[in-house]
């Protein structure tokens, strides 16, 4: 099982993002786990024009995806993908490790 995978939607938004914004080429989307939200934990999501050393890199096509060790540990066998709907246009990972999420799909425990 892999670490943390890129869908092919997440990964062409991603370079899309990176395009339009007229950001370098080397920047990557940074996926965070942070303490808070109303599930204890949230997810963060940047782009970040400097990786850090110790960082997992994902490069998908154009498009690089960065997480931190720290991250990866509640992220790992995660999905990072990118969904387009009538109630709105967002980045979603997919966590196997997530035991219960809110309703805003941003929050999640692993208790």
């Amino acid at each position: 099982m892999e670490q943390f995978a890129v869908t092919d939607r997440a990964a062409a938004r991603i370079s899309e993002i990176v395009a339009q914004t007229n950001q370098a080429a080397e920047t990557a989307l940074r996926v965070a786990v942070l303490a808070g939200g109303c599930s204890g934990f949230q997810y963060r999501f940047e782009l970040d024009p400097r990786p850090q050393a110790d960082d997992l890199v994902i490069q998908r096509g154009a498009a690089r995806v960065v997480v931190d060790a720290v991250s990866l540990d509640l992220l790992a066998g995660s999905e990072l993908d990118y969904t387009d709907q009538l109630m709105g246009s967002h980045f979603a990972v997919r966590n196997p490790n997530a035991k219960s999420a809110c309703g805003c799909g941003t929050s999640f425990s692993v208790d």
